[in-house]
């Protein structure tokens, strides 16, 4: 095993250095970064996007299974994924870090070295951050910046009676991944030898600790001249997204059980754990697809766009937010989905 080097003896700055080595910019609009108090940004005639998102151990991931280097592409890509949700393009991001005693300046390089990559196939520029102690593991918070022309910019506001409901890629396969990796990790008995059953379920591992930001699908809308009426990536389920964006909008929607794409190793996956394959689309998170509206007419091209289904439609208020089973029957569309602040007597 090679000699890891407690963050101590290094120091903040010594460790600063260390995961900031090398940085190059790829973005006009980042003028200064790493190296100063603060990033200089430089953005005219554009409206500037931020989005931030707060990953806490114990609560969003395992690290008995879930590598540092995974781990730091995820924090970045989520963040990037919630720029591509309101139609812009992510160009910088900072990162903070709460680290505790029991990590190495060698597990933190790790950690930067998912960042970086991310950043180097995404386009995006690391400026700044922080790093700190923790009593609790490790705690990493994530600042996206990005930018979109005013006239582009996809809020959740915006869909329509008639519009319809599109997603991309499939659903449901993050949080398969995430069962199995939990099943192996109670079957493994703290055995660091014991080697895990993914033969097979390879797609649902690297959903749930590898995901991708959907950037393909805003550039192929682009090229098709389709400005969404509302937008939102997929990160606590698609019920979950879908009223948020019937309540921004004050409309309601009708979603099709049929229509909802699957992946066949999710649908293995959800039989082997005897869960019912819908809830699991429906509820389960951390896809990172997007789910749009569309106007009526905009049905014929986007039939032709490849990864994209349309699954329903928007609705009048009145007629409320329903699922329609494969036997026509209408179910209420509830958000089960992840509850990042439960209640205490759950």
């Amino acid at each position: 095993m090679e000699s890891q080097t407690e963050i101590s003896k290094i120091g903040e700055f010594g460790l600063i250095d260390r995961i900031t080595d090398g940085i190059t910019h790829r973005n006009s609009s980042t003028v200064a970064g790493v190296g100063d108090d603060g990033a200089v940004l430089h953005y005219p005639d554009t409206e500037v996007l931020v989005s931030t998102d707060l990953l806490v151990e114990g609560v969003h991931f395992d690290l008995t299974y879930v590598p540092l280097k995974h781990l730091g592409y995820k924090a970045a890509v989520v963040n990037f994924s919630d720029i591509y949700a309101m139609n812009g393009t992510p160009r910088q991001i900072t990162v903070a870090l709460g680290i505790s005693s029991r990590f190495t300046v060698e597990h933190i390089e790790e950690l930067y070295a998912g960042i970086r990559l991310a950043c180097e196939i995404y386009g995006v520029d690391l400026v700044g951050g922080d790093t700190t102690a923790s009593r609790s593991g490790l705690v990493i918070s994530v600042t996206c910046i990005g930018n979109a022309a005013k006239d582009k910019i996809v809020y959740r506001s915006g869909a329509k009676d008639t519009d319809l409901i599109c997603v991309s890629g499939d659903l449901g396969s993050a949080y398969m991944g995430l069962q199995l990796l939990e099943r192996e990790k109670v079957a493994s008995g703290g055995d660091k030898d014991f080697i895990p059953k993914f033969d097979g379920k390879e797609y649902l591992i690297e959903r749930q600790l590898k995901p991708e930001a959907r950037r393909d699908i805003i550039s192929e809308l682009a090229q098709a001249g389709i400005v969404p009426t509302s937008m939102m990536d997929i990160s606590d389920g698609l019920s979950s997204e879908l009223l948020h964006i019937c309540k921004a909008s004050d409309v309601g929607c009708r979603i099709y059980e049929d229509r909802i794409p699957i992946d066949y190793q999710t649908a293995v996956m959800a039989e082997e754990i005897n869960m019912n394959l819908v809830t699991a689309a429906l509820n389960g998170g951390e896809d990172y697809e997007l789910v749009f509206t569309v106007p009526l007419h905009c049905h014929e091209q986007i039939e032709k766009m490849n990864g994209v289904k349309v699954i329903g439609h928007i609705t009048k208020p009145e007629l409320g937010c329903a699922l329609i089973t494969r036997d026509g029957v209408e179910l209420e569309l509830r958000a089960q989905g992840f509850n990042h602040m439960p209640d205490k007597t759950e």
